[in-house]
């Protein structure tokens, strides 16, 4: 029994699902404190030194909520910190990006026909991109041009753009959009981890020592905060993206990422106007509308789907293809599955291969061994709703195949 592929897809889904979570929880606080911020009534009768106020219903229940630019007379015990979600998400990220991109860097993340990368090669740039995208940030938000909010925007926006093109010279057109919101991620939760919780911590510090906070330190994270608050939509949309062929495997994949980073300030342009009581921007609508539209056009560029062939097959694939039951499960494959999953598909309505998997040759079979072990041999996912009638016996072939590719490694 082939338990190590069940086991590691088991892990695979734990990471994801906690991904998930975890995301939620920190996209979902940020929204609602950028909303609370903006909605503030400053115009009552507040409390010694409070900013603003809000009254809020919820749950069967009411709640006076009170902002103080630095901290009350006196520091409350209990103070809650909101950072966790942000970590945990990062650190649950990056676990993904490993157990998919890094360890699966033969099928996601290195496309030979791109640049012919060795894997530690792939990894190397993965991560250094990283790391590299947040010191370059972080050094020209602290420099001059950083000064100004809305010349620093700009250029934070010109890196992203030149990321999302550098991205698809060197990885598959998969990784290059995930990678591009991992990029945009790590930027973002590092605002947390390294400015916004640090600053926060000096004024509490200063506080409780008596001293009086210098208000820079409310003025830089809420710069970041900021930054954070327009970056959420794209980075949801790039995590998303390995879902949708036409938006990762067309030509124009980059300039897609690029018009997605727009939409998403005209989107958050929208709500922070709305909460902040500054109007009803309809523009912002027709501008996203508009966008999208651009992003719907690009995407019937030719997909960029290469032909696997046998000679670009890897060991591991080789393996699969000399396995006993190879022969009988192309036939399987070709009958049941490549109707859909063809470069040009003849099941009435679908376009384009679906996840981008083609499965007409014996060679692209082979390379999609695992998947099409999990999919219509584990289980019953594929063909869905099993319209292609695939038989109880077939689905046991498929696995027998598998499995005896597992057993002989040679």
């Amino acid at each position: 029994m082939y338990d190590w592929v069940v086991l590691w897809e088991s892990v695979e889904m734990a990471a994801r699902w906690l991904h998930v979570i975890t995301a939620i929880a920190w996209i979902g606080s940020s929204f609602y404190f950028i909303a609370l911020d903006l909605g503030l009534h400053r115009d009552r009768n507040l409390a010694t030194g409070a900013d603003g106020e809000e009254w809020q219903v919820h749950g069967g229940g009411f709640y006076h909520i009170q902002k103080y630019l630095v901290a009350p007379a006196s520091m409350p015990d209990g103070l809650v910190w909101f950072k966790w979600e942000s970590y945990a998400t990062w650190l649950s990220g990056f676990t993904m990006l490993v157990l998919v991109y890094y360890l699966g860097a033969d099928l996601y993340l290195i496309d030979p026909e791109v640049a012919d990368l060795a894997t530690w090669q792939a990894i190397a740039i993965s991560a250094g991109s990283l790391v590299f995208g947040w010191i370059a940030y972080d050094l020209i938000c602290k420099s001059r041009f950083g000064d100004d909010n809305t010349r620093l925007m700009l250029g934070l926006y010109v890196i992203l753009v030149v990321m999302a093109w550098g991205y698809t010279q060197v990885f598959s057109g998969r990784a290059a959009l995930l990678h591009l919101g991992a990029f945009t991620a790590t930027i973002m939760s590092a605002n947390v981890f390294m400015i916004i919780i640090p600053n926060q911590k000096i004024v509490v510090a200063d506080l409780i020592a008596g001293r009086k906070p210098d208000p820079k330190y409310g003025k830089i994270a809420k710069q970041r905060s900021t930054h954070n608050n327009y970056l959420t939509l794209p980075v949801l949309f790039l995590m998303l993206s390995n879902h949708y062929p036409l938006v990762f495997a067309t030509e124009y994949n980059w300039i897609i990422a690029s018009l997605v980073f727009l939409m998403g300030v005209t989107i958050r342009h929208w709500f922070n106007s709305k909460h902040a009581r500054k109007g009803n921007p309809h523009w912002t609508w027709a501008a996203t509308a508009l966008l999208f539209l651009a992003v719907a056009w690009l995407s019937t560029a030719p997909m960029r789907h290469r032909p696997v062939e046998e000679s670009s097959l890897n060991a591991t694939s080789l393996r699969y293809a000399s396995a006993t039951g190879f022969d009988g499960v192309v036939d399987i494959v070709t009958g049941r599955c490549s109707m859909c999953h063809a470069a040009e598909p003849g099941w009435e309505g679908i376009h384009f291969p679906p996840k981008d998997v083609v499965l007409e040759t014996p060679a692209q079979i082979a390379a999609e061994a695992k998947r099409i072990y999990l999919q219509a041999g584990l289980s019953h996912a594929m063909p869905p709703a099993n319209v292609s009638y695939m038989e109880p016996t077939e689905r046991e072939a498929i696995i027998l195949w598998f499995q005896s590719a597992g057993k002989n490694p040679t």
